[in-house]
């Protein structure tokens, strides 16, 4: 496996690491190397994580069935991958990150909007990644007796928070091959793990759940769609892009979308059976996700549990933090990638902070923080795949830098396009447990959906409609205009100074 990698990146394994010093520029083909079956292996350890069994808590929580959780989450999982797959194929035709070929539908400067939310997402998610990893070190050091308070917490980020922090900043090749460890390690301990706690396994109790209602299906379903794959779109292109030109991207998409989904389904199954099995347990996880998944171990596997909890969490932190020094560099800031990835480290520690040591409803303020940015980042998935389904050309990756270039400086029917699409998608969506969205669901009532209290009021239907709207209107209004750009002669290489600030 590590020679997969090694190979994806033209790097041998005995070659000494260092700070990768590629930022948005494009990467040049002597340096794109490997097939779409090594992207397995970053997808498959970056959602290996222990965190996917807290999604059956979490699924059954929308009030449904066993069946109908399932249903949800395979659905949810491989639907949102497969849009991870899609935009992976734009970065071997593009040769730059994700948010660079963003530009093509959204002008090079008119992507700052989308850039900065992109940061945002994934800022976020690498703050919730390290809280839920210093949390679950301390639960587990509180059941051995070693501490687990204050002083424990702040240690363990400590050491959380600088591993994720050196993964950025060294950039891909470490990234790379710290995902070969991290997969094998975390799938092996999560195996024993499941060994186990299968005898707290009572079919007849999971069987009982009654079922929900299709609204709360369609809740669960967009949750686990916002939960894995939606928030991954933004940097889907990001490892793509050292891949050469010829590659299949039949193959780019099936690896990324199996490698990506197979972990977190198999964990979905095996947490729905645990979650249903015990209320206690449940309720747990929603205030500790994966320290409430300590109570059911032996004493003697705490600390490898603590070491496969640590690994998967640190797995998927370290893409999102390569990814969203990326989009912040994107978004306009003008400084090396290793520095933008530290100014994000310094953040995320900051966040982590909040969440570990002052709040006490993380369940609540997660699916807040989904769904609340899933609409603006379902938006801008369905713009760009509409924009890459368009094309029949790779992109030209000098004018991809030049505001006066083919893609244009800041369009604005893309731009309008996302904010009427993100304006409707708050309206459809809300969060009870974050009273800093109350002011979603606006449009419940309005549309005769029952208003906030009604039916439709946590199906979420927002992130889909900004996802669909976003799609189906590019697809239909900018035919002409990809037309055009492509009938132009390929401009001469370009790289990212040319952006002027």
């Amino acid at each position: 496996m590590a020679d997969s990698l090694d190979s994806l990146d033209n790097r041998s394994a005995d070659r000494r690491l260092q700070v990768e010093t590629h930022g948005l520029d494009v990467i040049g083909d002597a340096e794109r190397k490997g097939t779409p079956r090594t992207l397995f292996w970053p997808w498959f350890g970056a959602n290996v994580s222990i965190l996917g069994l807290s999604y059956g808590a979490f699924a059954l929580g929308f009030g449904i069935s066993f069946w109908q959780a399932l249903a949800a989450g395979v659905i949810g999982i491989v639907f949102s991958f497969l849009l991870c797959g899609f935009i992976a194929v734009a970065g071997k035709r593009g040769s730059a990150p994700t948010m660079v070929l963003s530009r093509a539908a959204y002008g090079v400067r008119g992507n700052r909007l989308p850039s900065v939310i992109s940061w945002v997402l994934t800022v976020g998610w690498e703050t919730v990644l390290t809280a839920l990893a210093t949390m679950a070190t301390a639960t587990v050091f509180g059941r051995l007796g070693w501490g687990g308070g204050t002083e424990t917490k702040v240690v363990a980020l400590i050491v959380v928070g600088a591993l994720i922090v050196v993964g950025g900043v060294m950039g891909f090749d470490l990234i790379m091959r710290l995902q070969t460890v991290i997969t094998v390690v975390t799938a092996v301990l999560t195996v024993v793990y499941i060994a186990l706690v299968a005898d707290h396994i009572h079919w007849h109790t999971v069987s009982a759940v009654p079922a929900g209602s299709a609204q709360e299906f369609i809740g669960a379903l967009v949750f686990m769609m916002t939960g894995f794959g939606l928030g991954w779109v933004n940097a889907a292109a990001d490892y793509s892009r050292y891949l050469p030109r010829a590659s299949s991207s039949r193959g780019v998409i099936g690896w990324t979308t199996f490698g990506a989904s197979v972990a977190p389904l198999l964990l979905l199954v095996f947490g729905l059976l645990l979650a249903g099995s015990s209320g206690d347990l449940s309720k747990a996880i929603a205030v500790d996700p994966i320290g409430a998944l300590t109570t059911i171990l032996p004493t003697w596997f705490l600390v490898p549990f603590a070491v496969v909890a640590v690994l998967g969490l640190v797995g998927g932190a370290v893409l999102d933090i390569y990814s969203s020094g990326l989009a912040l560099l994107s978004a306009g800031l003008r400084v090396p990638r290793y520095l933008a990835a530290l100014v994000d480290g310094v953040l995320m520690i900051a966040g982590s902070v909040y969440i570990v040591f002052f709040t006490d409803n993380f369940l609540g303020q997660f699916i807040g923080f989904l769904t609340t940015l899933g609409v603006p980042v379902a938006a801008w998935c369905g713009i760009m795949l509409a924009d890459l389904a368009l094309r029949r050309r790779d992109y030209d990756e000098g004018d991809l830098f030049r505001p006066h270039g083919r893609y244009g400086d800041v369009p604005l029917r893309p731009l309008l396009l996302t904010l009427v699409a993100t304006v409707l998608g708050w309206g459809l969506v809300t969060n009870s447990a974050a009273s800093w969205l109350d002011w979603q669901g606006y449009l419940l009532d309005p549309f005769g959906l029952g208003g906030k209290t009604g039916a439709w009021a946590y199906a979420n239907l927002g992130v889909l409609v900004a996802l669909a709207l976003g799609f189906l209107c590019t697809l239909a209004l900018d035919r002409g205009r990809v037309r055009v750009q492509e009938r132009q002669d390929t401009s001469p290489t370009a790289s990212e100074e040319v952006v002027s600030a």
